[in-house]
């Protein structure tokens, strides 16, 4: 057997706010605490979250962006207090519907939307901002490759400008492929538009929960998987010879942040889009993940994967979890203590696996044993894959 991943590895743990508990019914300090407490070393901000912690200050949350003297003091004192707790603060997100815009003022008027968010950045102490791929199927909207790197170019020219002029740390734009985005919706299109902006400080995010809800996963079938071919063993070769590509086109320094998430295997029936202009696949994201490896939950995706190709590219900063699950929104406050254990349960379970994996991406005697160990895990003699 070829020479597998290197252990320990320099990545820390990290935790989306929202992973946490859902900001109507867990302030933002008491979710941060229990992230602190079990272990994590990084959090990301989700602009609901960051919203809600203004109006605890009696600020409006809707006006989260608008760099009065208020809102900033607010926002270093959370950065303070997060680093107060042992940990950092990796990026503020998400970004939504921004590149693509054909008018030119409204063109300009949402970059500059962009550009709001660094001063809060500085406050915060962070250097990353992430955007999602867009959504916008309207014919405002383009997914003219040339338009879509153009556009990031620009954010990361005005984010070294903004940098430029302060003196602080390079501030970074992470572009996120989203599995129901309008044309980057798989790694290696996002990575397509990231190469061709040509900035160094335009990066980007990848979501493992995104690359298998494209690449691996097909929930609305009783499998959930079989989005191409019909057998769990086929739908992980397809997999793996994607990520394999990953790893030999990405270098890790370009990756500027990764994220975690499994799901559950589910009825097709409770996951049917609500309306016509649902995304297929944003019922079971928004209401379904779970942290990775979560078998016994209904856990059912090869985050093990995902994650060795990330840590091949040599990635080194954060593994950090992004869950969305309708047990963040229940009341109590267990809730974020319960999630954070989970979740780093699950991180120090998929970082063992996923160092343990056969280097599948170095050629195909590797590649079927990992594939082999994959379908093992997942296809126990009593599942219904």
């Amino acid at each position: 057997m070829a020479k597998q991943l290197s252990s320990p590895l320099p990545n820390e743990f990290g935790i989306a706010t929202l992973s946490l508990g859902n900001w109507r019914h867990h302030p933002l300090q008491p979710r941060l605490e229990a992230a602190a407490k079990a272990g994590y070393k990084w959090v990301d901000l989700f602009d609901e979250c960051w919203a809600a912690y203004l109006e605890e200050h009696g600020l409006p949350g809707d006006e989260l962006w608008e760099s009065t003297p208020s809102n900033l003091q607010v926002a270093r004192k959370l950065g303070d207090l997060v680093k107060s707790l042992g940990m950092r603060i990796a990026c503020t997100q998400p970004l939504r519907k921004i590149e693509g815009i054909k008018d030119p003022i409204e063109r300009r008027e949402t970059l500059d939307l962009v550009a709001k968010r660094f001063p809060f950045m500085r406050a915060f102490d962070t250097d990353l901002v992430f955007m999602c791929a867009s959504i916008r199927a309207d014919s405002g909207a383009t997914t003219d490759l040339q338009t879509v790197a153009r556009d990031l170019a620009e954010l990361g020219d005005m984010a070294a400008a903004y940098a430029e002029a302060d003196g602080g740390p390079m501030l970074k734009i992470g572009y996120e492929g989203l599995s129901w985005a309008t044309r980057n919706n798989t790694w290696s299109s996002s990575w397509e538009a990231v190469r061709f902006a040509n900035r160094a400080n335009v990066g980007l995010v990848i979501d493992a929960f995104n690359v298998l809800a494209v690449e691996f996963a097909d929930p609305h079938n009783p499998a959930g998987h079989g989005r191409l071919l019909p057998t769990l063993q086929e739908s992980i070769e397809v997999l793996t010879a994607s990520l394999s590509a990953l790893v030999a086109t990405v270098p890790g320094d370009r990756i500027f942040f990764f994220q975690c998430g499994d799901a559950e295997l589910v009825d097709p029936a409770v996951i049917r889009p609500p309306a016509p202009d649902t995304p297929a696949l944003l019922p079971w994201s928004r209401g379904h993940r779970l942290f990775p490896l979560e078998q016994a939950r209904g856990g059912y995706m090869p985050v093990e994967l995902v994650a060795a190709a990330v840590l091949a590219t040599g990635y080194k900063g954060p593994i950090s979890l992004e869950v969305f699950n309708h047990s963040l929104n229940q009341a109590g406050g267990n809730v974020p203590g319960g999630h954070a254990t989970r979740g780093l349960a699950s991180l120090q379970k998929l970082l063992t696996i996923a160092t343990k994996l056969p280097p599948f991406w170095r050629g195909r005697g590797e590649a079927k044993e990992a594939v082999d160990m994959v379908v093992r895990r997942l296809q126990p003699s009593t599942s219904q894959l």
